[in-house]
């Protein structure tokens, strides 16, 4: 198969420069700030799979068969981009096309080049292809960890973008309706007040809290949604809260999800050894692991179709519920 050299060939990449950020009109403003990866992103995401690479690797092998099907039916000879292509499982999938992955997660870019595929560190929200390179495009398992809706939305404009007219592109999100729902409650429900640390101050849906608090720093006994004291005023506001409660569950798409990293893993001592120290991982000695948090915006039906309402070059062909994810299916138009 023709290989395609990324490290000197590089036709296909644009360049975005810090100057040309700086000096761009007020219109880009608010695209620049897309692109501005929140905190909480860097800590309880990009940390994380850098963190835990080598073993999350070694549980990513099998491949979905909805995922396969869609590679499988390209045309022969397609150039197929994977953002977010993780430990590049599907990255050669079909021996006719030619694949090019990117991941934001130098670790995980590592074990693909260590595997012989054509990789690069990239941001799902900033695509470094130029305009209209790529016959087919796949984000598996990626947009869910983009913590606002701006962010989600410009990750399916840059994945539109960079393939060309008639061009398919592929996107699975976790579902907030989760098959197995004993692994749900495992997770760790963000409350509202979390929102202004992702998102800035100003924001619409943010709650003020005060600015000395981190994420890591909030007791856990708070992460579950409402504090007690506003539920002890008198009667009718302990019904009050508890509807809330019910419909916050309900409505609950915020969560970290743990990943143990067990104590005989060789990377413990390294990244996991920092994170212990600053905060951003405990310890499990029941399980004889290192707890990391992953950061998750569950999607609820429909709403990953919604984020495409805007986007007028793409139309959607497809779109199912596989294995407690959401999926689409988009075409480019123009």
């Amino acid at each position: 198969m023709k290989q395609i050299n990324t490290k000197s060939d590089e036709s296909y990449i644009t360049h975005n420069s810090s100057s040309a950020a700086a000096s761009a009109p007020p219109a880009a403003a608010s695209s620049i700030s897309v692109k501005s990866t929140p905190e909480i992103e860097k800590k309880f995401v990009h940390h994380v799979y850098d963190a835990i690479a080598p073993h999350f690797s070694s549980t990513r092998y099998a491949k979905w068969p909805k995922v396969a099907e869609f590679l499988q039916n390209l045309h022969p000879g397609s150039l197929i981009l994977d953002a977010g292509c993780g430990n590049g499982k599907y990255l050669g999938f079909n021996q006719d096309c030619f694949f090019i992955g990117c991941d934001i997660s130098p670790s995980l870019i590592k074990i693909c080049l260590d595997r012989g595929n054509e990789v690069l560190v990239a941001d799902a929200v900033n695509l470094p292809y130029r305009t209209g390179f790529g016959d087919a495009a796949i984000s598996i398992a990626v947009l869910h960890h983009l913590s606002t809706e701006n962010r989600r939305r410009k990750a399916i404009e840059e994945l539109v973008r960079v393939v060309k007219k008639g061009g398919l592109v592929l996107i699975t999100v976790w579902a907030v309706e989760q098959e197995d729902e004993a692994l749900v409650k495992k997770w760790t429900p963000l409350a509202e007040k979390y929102v202004e640390e992702w998102q800035g101050p100003g924001s619409p849906r943010a709650t003020r809290v005060s600015s000395s608090l981190s994420l890591e720093s909030i007791p856990e006994s708070e992460e579950s949604g409402l504090g007690g004291e506003e539920m002890k005023v008198c009667d009718k506001s302990e019904i009050s809260g508890d509807l809330k409660e019910e419909k916050n569950v309900k409505n609950q798409q915020e969560y970290f999800v743990p990943w143990h990293l067990p104590y005989h893993r060789a990377e413990v001592s390294g990244a996991s050894a920092h994170a212990l120290a600053t905060g951003l991982a405990t310890k499990d000695d029941v399980k004889g692991a290192v707890v990391y948090n992953r950061y998750y915006h569950v999607f609820s039906e429909g709403e990953l179709e919604s984020l495409t309402n805007g986007i007028t070059n793409a139309r959607v062909v497809d779109q199912f519920f596989d294995k407690s994810n959401w999926c689409i299916i988009l075409e480019k138009t123009s």
